[in-house]
Order: structure tokens, then sequence, then C-alpha cells
């Protein structure tokens, strides 16, 4: 199937935001069952970001045969849903860094890497929609997002192992939910700016 073969409201566009959903669902299942087991902030933190993104191609689906207005509203609850997730993790990590935590460095790199080759097939999946919304973009940046979490997490799983220290855990998981919150705001300021573009206005600060 080409770019060119590919319409708004296809079968082929359900297909894949469906496909994308339940490998984000799996994924959420996958990092919330390690972040326990490894004692790790990171990995919760991606697990709650999973299943926020999981929500999001919910709403992504029913929103593709739906109004452009409520497209929109679709993309602020994604953008909304990011900003709290963003708050939990920081709380969690500010906990654990009081009370202490013992991450396992190696069951978070196996984890990472299984879920940044999941990612990258849902970027290459999403990418080949052609004719995109303000949904799809929001579902395009949780996906890269999520990909350059997972790096970050490879990197502290292996920190961890050759320091003994929970601190590149705390750091990642912090580093998720800021990546989280600016996906957030993007997101909303994209909904914001999509608004202008069909009223055929201009933006202006505080508006």
């Amino acid at each position: 199937m080409t770019h060119e073969e590919m319409d708004l409201n296809s079968p082929d566009k359900r297909r894949t935001f469906w496909i994308v959903l339940v490998l984000n669902a799996l994924l959420a299942v996958g990092f919330l069952f390690t972040g326990v087991i490894a004692d790790s902030n990171a990995l919760l933190a991606n697990g709650l970001d999973n299943t926020s993104d999981a929500a999001v191609y919910a709403l992504s689906l029913l929103a593709l045969t739906r109004s452009r207005t409520w497209k929109r509203g679709a993309a602020k609850v994604s953008g909304t849903m990011l900003l709290i997730f963003a708050g939990l993790v920081v709380i969690d990590a500010v906990r654990r860094y009081s009370t202490g935590s013992e991450p396992i460095g190696w069951t978070m790199i196996v984890m990472a890497i299984i879920a940044a080759a999941i990612n990258l097939s849902s970027l290459y999946l999403l990418k080949r929609i052609e004719h995109n919304d303000v949904n799809l973009r929001a579902a395009i940046t949780f996906s890269f997002n999520d990909f350059v979490a997972n790096g970050g997490i490879i990197i502290a799983g292996a920190l961890i192992y050759l320091t003994d220290s929970n601190l590149p855990d705390l750091i990642v998981g912090a580093a998720v939910a800021g990546i989280a919150a600016y996906g957030g705001i993007d997101i909303l300021k994209d909904a914001h700016m999509d608004k202008h573009d069909e009223d055929g206005t201009t933006h202006k600060s505080g508006s």
C-alpha cells in the first residue's frame, strides 16, 4: 500500500491505529510489570506513558470520522493526559529519592530494547499515512517521544549496572516526565493553532 492509496478515513488508517493501539497497550503492561519487578521509576514512567498513549489512540480511532472540532477536542484530552502523567511520575521520583530504591539495570535494558523496536514499528506505520490531521500528529509525537525515552532507559540501565546507584533511574524517569510534558504542551498548541487555521484567523499572544 503506497502513500497515495491511503485516504484520511480509509480502512488502512483505522487498521494502522488499531495496530498501534494494541502495541501500546502491550507495552504498557510490559513496562508496568517490569517496573514493579525491577523497582524502576523509569520503567513505571514509560508504562504510564504508554497507557496514556493507548487511550490517545483509542480517541484517535473515534476521531477518524468525526468533525475537525471533535478531533481538536480529542487532541486536547491527549495533551492534558500527558501533563497529568508527567506530574505523577515526578511525584514518584521524589518519593523514591527520599525513601530509596534498588532498580535492576539489566531488566531495564532488555525491556527498553524491546520497546524501542516496537515504537520504531509504530512510527513507520503512522508515517505511511499521508493525509495527517491534529490527531495523527499527536500520535506521531507520542511514538517519537517514546522511542527517545527508550534510549534513555538503556543508558540508565547500563549506568545502574556499573554504579549500583538509583540516580540514573530517577533522572531518566524525570526526563521521561519532561518529554511527556513538552509533548502535551506541543499537542495543546497544535490544537489551538488548528482552530485558527480552520477559522482563517491569526494567532495572537494570549488568545
